[in-house]
């Protein structure tokens, strides 16, 4: 596994990071959490690069993070966010990143469905990982 914090000691984090923040944003990343817990039930929660995150595989599967005006979903795949670009309308993205607001909060079947196709990803390259080569 990496080297970060235990699961157990992830998992303490993340509620004491979300427990910090503000009502709205709180429930905002609390329901998003569960989301992407629904949608990979196998997966672990993780700290990657100081944000919350889930790791599937023991690989990188998705984080999120709220910031001052808005929050943030990783995909931790162009690709991914790219497969979901016409779902993805009216909100911020870039290479990695999907933003939007407590207001207007990513729909649960599309946070599934970008979970279910990272996890696609992963599977793949576990795959042809252990391809034997010829």
């Amino acid at each position: 596994m990496s080297g970060g914090p235990t699961v157990a000691a992830a998992k303490a984090q993340i509620d004491a990071e979300l427990a910090a923040l503000p009502e709205g944003m709180r429930a905002a990343m609390d329901a998003l959490r569960r989301t992407i817990q629904v949608a990979a039930p196998d997966a672990v929660e993780a700290i990657s690069y100081g944000a919350p995150a889930f790791r599937y595989r023991d690989r990188p599967l998705v984080a999120y993070r709220a910031a001052r005006s808005h929050c943030s979903f990783f995909p931790m795949s162009p690709a991914v966010i790219e497969a979901h670009r016409t779902e993805l309308t009216g909100y911020e993205t870039a290479k990695g990143t999907i933003r939007f607001t407590p207001e207007r909060p990513i729909p649960d079947a599309l946070v599934r469905a970008i979970v279910r196709d990272r996890m696609a990803e992963i599977d793949a390259a576990a795959s042809r990982k252990a391809e034997p080569r010829g």
